[in-house]
């Protein structure tokens, strides 16, 4: 009974692509989380990635001045990943940046190798910008004057989105372990901008993290526009089918004589055995409705001793 019950257990009914339940073992099912899918288009991604190849390209010329060091950067990887399963593998100790985009939402993460971040400190501090032999949690004078390198890159960031004008970082608080961070909950998206940077004889990696919800305002702004409502647009013009669902279907058909016109007093004279002229042209021509439209003219008669009516043109509307 046990094996009986580890293999119904193993089993796992699934629905195919064409509609159909079929049992599968688990172990060829893979699992898929909805939540962290379709947030990007490859489209997307694309555009994205355009973007900030422009923005990385612009920071390595901004850092080289800034530091008076020759400074090469490169755009790795752009991703989403869920907030957990980054910060899960973040080594410690980290320096870790949180800032704000104001006036966009969330928090977001600048990681920065601890020596990276010392090197910065050097340089600024008038040292020749050599990375470490190892790196030690930053004091609170190299924090603030790492921020001064962080405040660039954050700067930069914000004046290649001319689509937001006054978009503008503020530094909230720094973290060295990715354990305390609480920034987002464990499964939002996360966007992450891995970037390759080479300074003087330095080569590290650091992470610029936004949460979705931060980055989806500046994505809905590069995304192409719809057309106006007075821009002509192209619509295809397709023949119309008849239904027989439609053939049961009564409608109500009424002939009218149109041209008598009478006054109002000389209606209320009128009483049963009265004759009412009628101009001959008139009478000739009628107008055929079809459920209270006017659809067709027609000309009144008889056909096998009923009243009938021949359509002579159809009313254009």
């Amino acid at each position: 009974m046990e094996a009986e019950g580890q293999t119904e257990a193993a089993d796992v009914m699934v629905l195919t692509a064409r509609g159909v339940r079929e049992s599968r073992k688990a172990s060829a099912v893979r699992s898929h989380d909805f939540r962290q899918s379709g947030f990007l288009a490859a489209s997307e991604l694309r555009r994205i990635r355009q973007r900030h190849e422009q923005f990385v390209r612009s920071l390595g010329a901004r850092i080289a001045m800034f530091l008076r060091l020759e400074c090469s950067l490169s755009l790795a990887k752009v991703h989403i990943e869920a907030y957990q399963k980054f910060i899960g593998p973040l080594t410690n100790p980290s320096f870790i940046t949180l800032f704000k985009a104001d006036p966009l939402k969330g928090v977001g993460l600048f990681v920065l190798p601890p020596r990276f971040a010392l090197l910065f400190a050097d340089r600024l501090l008038g040292g020749p910008g050599a990375l470490p032999a190892e790196g030690h949690d930053l004091t609170d004078i190299e924090v603030a004057v790492s921020d001064q390198a962080t405040m660039l890159i954050l700067n930069e960031w914000c004046n290649h989105w001319p689509e937001m004008p006054g978009l503008h970082p503020t530094i909230i608080s720094h973290e060295n372990n990715s354990k305390f961070l609480q920034t987002s909950p464990p499964d939002a998206a996360m966007l992450i901008l891995d970037i390759t940077a080479k300074i003087g004889e330095a080569s590290e990696n650091f992470q610029i993290v936004f949460p979705y919800t931060t980055v989806e305002p500046l994505l809905r702004l590069i995304s192409p526009s719809l057309p106006e409502a007075d821009e002509p647009v192209p619509t295809r013009h397709v023949q119309p089918s008849w239904s027989s669902e439609f053939d049961s279907v009564k409608v109500p058909l009424t002939v009218e004589w149109q041209g008598l016109k009478m006054s109002a007093g000389a209606i209320t004279r009128l009483k049963p055995g009265d004759l009412v002229s009628l101009d001959p042209a008139c009478a000739a021509q009628v107008v055929v409705r079809l459920g209270n439209v006017p659809k067709f003219y027609g000309r009144p008669g008889t056909s096998d001793a009923q009243w009938a009516v021949q359509l002579t043109a159809a009313i254009s509307k």
